[in-house]
């Protein structure tokens, strides 16, 4: 049996993505990664947007679109970015408009439900995700 998909929440709160963003930052700040780090609402709106000293230019469009996929598709990018990899039927992807097959963005759940997303560009997609996950690790 198929599980149940996960359901939109109340919003995440501004002081709530101020824990989460707290989190992330010190993760990246720890490991000396210049990050972006985007935290967005369940329509995907901008709640908080930090750009680290000497983070890339790019980043700053990347991670709320990373944020907003993770919302927008209930699930963490790195889904996405897996598929790709695995080429053939799986290219279509590339196609589907606003879909960043990009891991360094998730979903942010409380109580079973999504609140918002964070998404985090700089580096590796793999220490993109490590920022997004030590956030998460804030609620």
């Amino acid at each position: 049996m198929a599980s149940t998909p996960l359901r939109y929440g109340t919003p995440i709160t501004l002081d709530a993505a101020r824990r989460v963003m707290a989190a992330a930052e010190a993760e990246a700040a720890r490991n000396q990664w210049p990050m972006v780090i985007a935290i967005v609402d369940t329509a995907g709106h901008l709640v908080m947007l930090h750009r680290m000293d000497q983070a890339q230019n790019g980043s700053i469009v990347i991670a709320p679109e990373k944020a907003r996929t993770a919302v927008d598709f209930k699930r963490p990018t790195k889904v996405f970015q897996d598929a790709v990899a695995q080429g053939g039927v799986h290219l279509r992807l590339l196609g589907t408009p606003n879909a960043l097959p990009m891991e360094g963005g998730v979903p942010i759940i409380k109580d079973g439900e999504i609140i918002g997303g964070i998404g985090v560009s700089g580096m590796s997609s793999d220490q993109d995700a490590q920022v997004a996950e030590a956030g998460l690790a804030a609620l």
